[in-house]
């Protein structure tokens, strides 16, 4: 009833960026979430150009006309010599000749920044924008509205971009007016040799058309990733979020219905972690299922060796006091005390394996010296060896023998196999331990000078409450449990326990040999 557990070392020296995920399930939940990232940068990026195109466009378009401009006031409408100035007046005859008022705006400003032609004066257009409240008649004046007026963000972007125009450079770019729009605008020095006499501003007021779009381009990209965010989720949902609840179900079913195994052959044929997970989850639940019956075999085993003695004490009992002759009263005494070292024998070796599961999982494996424990527990029956026992023998070679695993369920196996060959062992005799190493493994070879096995019954003797005793020897010495606990052990220790019968010089059976196969310990 033992079972071993793998468990996987995660890959050491390597870092989890260096390679791709392993996992299939993690790879499709890493490529829809970068699918529908993908989908936002590159929209980001396309518009990001887009916009930049499109002002830059507009920029370029307006450094030609404001150009045009430029020369033409400086040309026809600068007097004075040998120190130039603008004549206000025919520049803003110019600026309303070459001005388009229904597309764009433009301003000549004289070299102290002060307006001196306005395209939106010819269009009959003036600046709208929210007074202040009203003063209280006969009201005190306000404090703010003694001294200079506070500039507004975009008078004060304007006269920045007018002052950069006035030190001789071109100034373009976008900037806020009021109260909330944006407008594309160059500001150019009109030169005459190397005098400013003045700036021109042209200007457009559809960026925020530009930037609305820019959001309606935006739109498909914002669709097409809404659309990808709701696949993957629905292909995650399908995928995991569903099989997932259906193992929960199938769970509580064998939870609540006491069903032994779960069966999801659907969810088994995936080749992801789902897969594995269902592939687990109905590996575990029929070795739960294999080990629960064989609790109800060993439970209806145990009831049915419990009754063989209980029956034959029983009747002892009630014979007993039918009985008037010493000699039949004595014989049935004896019986009865035989029954009750049975009894004691099943309940101890009953009790021994109920419990091997639950040491085997307690105690964690470790090395050890196989060939200490073995010459520490033949020194103990040399010890305590009486008077016609058969003696206990050990060979070994020279050095440790290290094994990884459990000592002391290993000790109990030993113990079984020594007491079992003493029982079978004639007066006198020996049971000889031989211990040897090869190639990673390491025997241990228990051999008497009993009557053997036979050969049909080689395998038979490790079942439970197998018991097959010559003719002459004790009854109830044996409950039938020593060997088949013993090879449970060893196998849990990943070795292997086999019986075989030592052939004397004719051919007969010369008495019985267990081999018990363990692994050696790594590196050893």
């Amino acid at each position: 009833m033992a079972s071993a557990t793998d468990t996987a070392k995660p890959e050491s020296g390597r870092r989890w960026w260096s390679r791709p995920p392993a996992s299939r399930l993690g790879r499709l939940i890493l490529a829809l979430n970068l699918l529908g990232l993908a989908v936002l940068i590159v929209g980001a990026l396309v518009l990001n150009e887009l916009r930049r195109g499109l002002v830059e466009a507009r920029i370029d378009s307006l450094t030609t006309q404001g150009e045009l401009m430029a020369s033409l006031i400086d040309q026809a409408a600068t007097v004075g010599e040998p120190v130039p100035a603008l004549d206000a007046a025919r520049a803003s005859e110019i600026l309303q000749l070459l001005a388009n008022p229904g597309v764009q705006r433009a301003r000549l400003f004289d070299p102290q920044g002060q307006v001196i032609a306005d395209s939106d004066w010819i269009a009959n257009r003036v600046e709208e924008g929210v007074l202040p409240p009203a003063r209280p008649r006969g009201g005190a004046a306000r404090p703010e509205s003694s001294g200079k007026p506070r500039a507004s963000p975009g008078q004060t972007a304007l006269r920045a971009e007018i002052a950069g125009a006035l030190e001789g450079r071109r100034v373009a770019g976008v900037r806020r007016t009021d109260p909330s729009g944006r407008v594309v605008s160059v500001s150019f020095p009109i030169r005459h040799v190397q005098a400013v006499l003045g700036v021109l501003t042209v200007e457009a007021g559809d960026v925020d058309s530009i930037i609305a779009r820019q959001r309606a381009a935006l739109a498909p990209f914002i669709l097409l990733s809404i659309g990808v965010t709701l696949l993957s989720s629905a292909l995650l949902t399908s995928l995991v979020a569903l099989p997932v609840r259906r193992l929960a179900r199938a769970a509580d079913r064998v939870r609540l219905s006491r069903v032994r195994s779960i069966s999801l052959p659907d969810l088994a044929r995936r080749k992801d972690e789902l897969g594995d997970l269902t592939r687990s989850l109905e590996a575990m639940t029929d070795a739960q299922s294999e080990r629960m019956g064989a609790i109800e075999r060993f439970a209806a085993d145990v009831a049915h060796e419990i009754r063989n003695p209980l029956t034959s004490l029983r009747s002892a009992v009630e014979t007993l006091d039918l009985v008037s002759d010493p000699d039949a009263r004595a014989r049935l005494q004896g019986v009865i005390q035989q029954d009750v070292q049975r009894m004691d024998r099943l309940v101890t070796d009953i009790s021994n394996a109920s419990r091997l599961d639950a040491e085997l999982s307690r105690e964690a494996p470790r090395s050890f010296d196989l060939g200490r424990l073995l010459d520490e527990l033949v020194g103990v029956y040399g010890a305590t060896r009486r008077e016609g026992d058969p003696e206990v023998l050990l060979s070994q070679p020279e050095g440790e023998t290290p094994v990884l695993g459990r000592e002391g369920p290993l000790g109990q196996v030993f113990r079984n196999l020594i007491d079992n060959a003493r029982s079978f062992s004639p007066p006198g005799g020996s049971v000889r331990l031989f211990l040897t190493r090869e190639a990673g493994i390491t025997e241990v070879r228990v051999e008497d000078d009993g009557p053997g096995i036979p050969p049909e019954n080689l395998e038979t003797v490790f079942e439970r409450f197998y018991t097959s005793r010559p003719r002459g020897s004790a009854f109830g010495g044996n409950s039938g449990l020593g060997l088949s606990i013993a090879r449970q052990i060893v196998e849990a220790q990943g070795g292997t326990l086999r019986a075989e019968n030592r052939l004397g010089e004719a051919g007969e059976r010369a008495g019985a040999c267990f081999r018990v196969r363990l692994p050696l310990r790594p590196g050893s």
